[in-house]
């Protein structure tokens, strides 16, 4: 791969080039231009610097298709770079986030976020804008890479204030379940609401676009999690939601991932303060939480069985990241697609049937 990243960064335009293009696309290649390219541990996952250069390829090559922006800043000061994409020529009717990297070590989210802005950007839904942030928890990213190259072993969830941001939105902050007397640590938060200025940008983007659906992509375990994450009850339309899921199944097509609400995925569990949560609450966003992989962890290795980044990630992230992104595809292309969406009774068609052509 990083080989591949050599290749690209002697195709991208020079500031002389890029002259013609806006602002923001301009602010964005000098920025991509500026990350340094070094081999590291991880050759089947890109590093910091890679997913920009490959970025910032996307944006050269496709400007009015693919737009860069600022999301916000870091508590560590860095950019959080937003990518909005859609066909230049539609009516936009229908807006979806896409985001990774919200935990340090769950890299294979990201590298989903890549194959499916690899998708879209060469053949946008029609009718709809999609806002990808491939790297939400740039702090901690850069944390992780640090720990790699230095072939340190070390545990990271949060961001530069270690401050884990899926426990830092505002919705559903507090449990009255009997289980959080028994195991209290499932049932913490941050010390308070958006306190940190990560999660603090992304509300207000997402206060701003109104998301009609978003997808937040982690790892492991394998499911498309729904609201509600720390409520017991189900959310008024969990049928849709499940219906969107099953969507995502069949677009998964083998080994796919399983459609359930978040807060059920044991008797014991509720997540606060989570941005599954948050989104649908205060926005009505139909939000998805994808736990990408079943681990990287192998059950007969056990000299792995202590990595904390192979507990996330497994070694070749591909056919994951593949199945991930055929999934999500799915979903758009069948909400981009009324005609068809409104005629499928989701509990007896079979998947032949009603699996929406987006190749």
């Amino acid at each position: 791969m990083f080989a591949l990243l050599v290749a690209i960064v002697a195709l991208l335009p020079s500031a002389v080039a890029a002259s013609h293009l806006p602002q923001a696309h301009q602010d964005y290649l000098q920025f991509a231009e500026a990350q340094p390219l070094a081999p590291h541990p991880e050759p089947a996952y890109r590093f910091q610097a890679e997913l920009h250069h490959q970025l910032a390829a996307w944006v050269a090559q496709r400007p009015g298709v693919i737009r860069p922006f600022e999301v916000g800043q870091t508590a560590g000061g860095r950019t959080i770079w937003g990518f909005r994409v859609s066909n230049p020529t539609d009516e936009i009717t229908t807006h979806v986030l896409v985001f990774g990297g919200i935990h340090a070590l769950e890299w294979v989210g990201t590298e989903v976020v890549m194959d499916l802005m690899d998708s879209v950007v060469h053949r946008p839904p029609p009718g709809m804008e999609l806002v990808f942030i491939p790297l939400y928890n740039v702090d901690g990213r850069v944390r992780v890479e640090g720990d790699l190259m230095a072939g340190e072993n070390r545990y990271r969830r949060g961001n530069q204030a270690n401050v884990d941001l899926n426990r830092d939105f505002a919705s559903n902050r507090t449990s009255e379940a009997i289980w959080r007397h028994l195991i209290p640590k499932r049932y913490t938060t941050s010390p308070g609401a958006l306190s940190q200025p990560e999660t603090r940008a992304l509300t207000a983007l997402a206060a701003a676009e109104q998301f009609d659906y978003a997808v937040s992509l982690h790892a492991f375990g394998g499911f498309h999690y729904f609201p509600w994450a720390g409520r017991w009850e189900r959310p008024e339309d969990w049928q849709e939601f499940l219906k969107l899921g099953r969507v995502m199944e069949w677009g998964e097509v083998e080994h796919a991932y399983k459609s359930r609400q978040l807060s059920r995925w044991g008797f014991f569990f509720r997540g606060l303060g989570m941005e599954v949560d948050h989104f649908y609450e205060q926005y009505g966003t139909r939000s998805f939480l994808i736990e990408m992989t079943r681990s990287g962890l192998h059950p007969l290795k056990p000299a792995e069985w202590s990595n904390s980044f192979r507990l996330y990630n497994p070694p070749d992230p591909a056919p994951h990241s593949q199945r991930g992104m055929r999934g999500i595809r799915q979903m758009l292309w069948f909400v981009a697609r009324p005609e068809v969406a409104d005629r499928w009774d989701w509990h007896v068609d079979p998947p032949a049937k009603t699996r929406v052509p987006n190749d």
